[in-house]
């Protein structure tokens, strides 16, 4: 059986979290929300999930309809803090949530992926008193679609509300930053960003004025929004937008990715199997071009352009054909490719086929989960975690912290602050202008700041001090 180990830096009562539905994601949040220190009790109405997964980790385990009152209360939902309702029904994961708002003072999260009901996220978590509406298949293609704004970048994360990014590349052959040192590079280029970690043979490093960039080294660095392209082009790295998208399969994070794609004026060609699901991709998609076909199949891909192709996405629901769809891609095209894995207890095989832009739904849904959940840690009515973001197999996290009170941190230069080791002030975000911090400057109340560390479980800006 699988023990969980608190990653927090500071000794906080766990949360007690109700998780209902023991499907990827459910199993995905026992993982992360397990390793945060919190205590867990799951509901599902198969036995033999139950059974394998309090087999796997230390956890309780309850048989039964999560939207019934008395298997949530069998749950301890009175004395629960939060329940995170992840079935394949929305429908039965916004009861869960009502039942358990009606039936104690929790928090409640619910998975909505139906298009319809995301299109009134808003309007159902202010009506039904949802702390929060998630959607993994819809944040996939978000994310997504901003890596298809930068083609040369295998990750790109939001904050600051937009106003910055962060971005992370590999630098290639070629690359005016080869040779260089940290310090040496900002010196010469003088651009608006802030190096902020590298990876270098697997084992990353916090970046420091003496590194010294080397081919192959995957860098992490933030800018600014509006001065991405001249940071990013500096550096070698192609960030043009791209002007065309190939899409194999029809499914949900393929819809939203088109929506996104074509209101950027993208043009997208989706190739799916199922022919109603076809007919109702090209309602819904009268700018798409809908292909009914099978995606994996090599002379269909070459008779719709995947060789000429700025970029192919791979979206089938097998990790398997997402895979060897992009390393064909890879073989036969110069597109940028993104890949779609479900599962991550193969991420060691995965980053040795280097297929470059990889991600993982489950993962960008547990991130915001688990930002709520240690905000929610730290105080009741906390909101003090803004964003956050785990790189390089969640080794490393960026976590942006909004400033609502005075502490020990604030209206003191930076350079006085004593800062725990590998960690870095990424910027200050201070009414809506992005800062690079230097020793002279300060944070200060209703700025938000983001940081960059391998410490983990960060709930508070506080945490940041030795």
């Amino acid at each position: 059986m699988f023990h969980f180990k608190s990653l927090h830096t500071r000794t906080k009562p766990p949360l007690k979290c109700i998780i209902v539905g023991s499907g990827k994601v459910g199993n995905a949040l026992i993982d992360v929300l397990g390793r945060e220190g919190n205590d867990i009790t799951l509901i599902d109405q198969d036995p033999s999930k139950i059974e394998e997964v309090t087999g796997t980790y230390d956890i309780m385990g309850i048989v039964g309809n999560g939207a019934s009152f008395r298997v949530q209360e069998d749950a301890g939902v009175k004395e629960a803090d939060l329940l995170i309702a992840v079935t394949e029904s929305d429908e039965l994961n916004l009861l869960c949530c009502t039942v358990a708002r009606h039936a104690a003072k929790c928090a409640t999260i619910a998975r909505v992926r139906t298009p319809d009901y995301s299109v009134e996220a808003n309007y159902l978590r202010d009506q039904l008193g949802l702390a929060m509406v998630i959607n993994p298949e819809l944040s996939a293609a978000q994310e997504i679609s901003r890596l298809l704004t930068i083609p040369g970048a295998l990750e790109v994360s939001s904050f600051a509300h937009g106003q910055a990014q962060l971005i992370k590349i590999q630098l290639s052959a070629g690359s005016p930053a080869l040779g260089m040192t940290v310090a040496e590079y900002s010196q010469t280029y003088n651009d608006p960003l802030l190096f902020c970690a590298i990876e270098r043979n697997n084992q990353v490093h916090m970046a420091n004025g003496n590194f010294l960039f080397r081919e192959g080294d995957i860098v992490a660095f933030v800018c600014q929004y509006r001065q991405r392209h001249i940071c990013l082009e500096h550096l070698g790295i192609t960030s043009g937008a791209v002007h065309n998208c190939l899409i194999v399969g029809g499914g949900r994070a393929s819809y939203y990715l088109a929506k996104n794609l074509l209101a950027n004026n993208i043009s997208v060609k989706i190739i799916e199997r199922d022919r109603k699901r076809c007919e109702f991709l090209s309602d819904d998609l009268s700018d798409a071009v809908i292909i009914c076909g099978d995606g994996t199949d090599e002379t269909l891909l070459q008779e719709e352009g995947l060789p000429s192709a700025e970029a192919f996405v791979p979206l089938t629901g097998m990790d398997e054909e997402n895979v060897i769809l992009t390393l064909h891609a890879k073989h036969v095209s110069s597109a940028k490719v993104v890949t779609k894995v479900n599962r991550f207890s193969f991420k060691d095989v995965i980053r040795s086929l280097d297929l470059g832009s990889v991600i993982y739904p489950r993962y960008l849904t547990a991130e915001a989960i688990i930002a709520y959940a240690r905000a929610r840690r730290e105080s009741l009515d906390s909101n003090k975690i803004v964003t956050l973001s785990q790189l390089y197999d969640r080794q490393v996290e960026c976590i942006e912290f909004f400033i609502d009170e005075p502490s020990d941190i604030t209206h003191r230069p930076i350079r006085e602050l004593s800062l725990k080791n590998d960690l870095i002030i990424a910027f200050i975000n201070r009414h809506g202008r992005v800062l690079f911090p230097l020793g002279d400057d300060t944070i200060e109340v209703g700025d938000s700041v983001m940081i960059v560390t391998t410490h983990k479980g960060f709930s508070d800006i506080t945490d940041i001090m030795d």
